[in-house]
């Protein structure tokens, strides 16, 4: 359609941007949470390794050192689990669900172009039924002018319709994307803060768990 109004150009422009770059990201996140799931694995292999290493080692502080080397490896394997499931639920669902707002957003877009189609339509159907109406009269067919006048009066009411509906949709469409904004960088900054916080959490646990198994590896004599 041809928009008279730069508004919905705009943006229809960044609603994709926003929905194309979104996808991106969740794909992304879906990685992300298979390679922490795929790394809590992995830890958790090394966690056993260095189990069986422990009771097969004779040097006393070695073995020692290696039995809580496995001790922390068990739980960091734990906290990647709990990271990839911070990942998923926390971020990569919530994208999701934006992800299926943009979706509608652009099918209700997609209802006001069908509005302004219906309206065009019904404009040129009136056109047509005047043309016809202006052939009668300059042929003297009476007979024919009521039922020509009255299809004129019938798409005259139509053409209304269509563009009282199309100038609805237009404005409900800017009252609800204005309310729209607003809560989308309101839930964005929340789940953003909760995700960084829930991080550095799980990163903060694994230091103090690296802290705690330094001194029996500098008992390793």
């Amino acid at each position: 359609m041809d928009e008279n109004d730069p508004w919905f150009d705009d943006k229809i422009t960044e609603v994709e941007s926003l929905d194309a770059n979104l996808q991106k990201l969740h794909n992304a996140m879906k990685s992300l949470v298979t390679s922490r799931r795929e790394l809590s694995l992995l830890t958790g292999l090394v966690a056993k390794s260095a189990a069986m290493l422990s009771t097969c080692e004779e040097h006393t502080g070695l073995s020692r050192a290696l039995s809580n080397l496995a001790d922390v490896e068990e739980k960091i394997e734990l906290l990647r689990s709990e990271q990839a499931n911070s990942d998923f639920f926390i971020l990569a669902e919530f994208i999701k669900d934006y992800l299926g707002l943009f979706g509608a957003i652009k099918c209700i877009f997609h209802e006001r172009v069908k509005a302004f189609q219906n309206w065009q339509y019904a404009q040129m159907q009136l056109s047509k039924r005047r043309e016809n109406r202006g052939r009668f009269e300059l042929a003297n067919r009476a007979d024919k002018l009521d039922q020509a006048q009255q299809e004129v009066d019938e798409w005259q009411g139509k053409v209304q319709r269509c563009q009282q509906q199309f100038d609805d949709i237009s404005a409900e469409i800017k009252r609800e994307m204005e309310r729209f904004e607003l809560t989308r960088v309101k839930d964005f900054k929340v789940n953003i803060i909760k995700y960084i916080e829930d991080q550095m959490a799980h990163q903060q646990q694994i230091v103090s768990y690296w802290e705690a198994f330094a001194p029996f590896a500098r008992e390793i004599v």
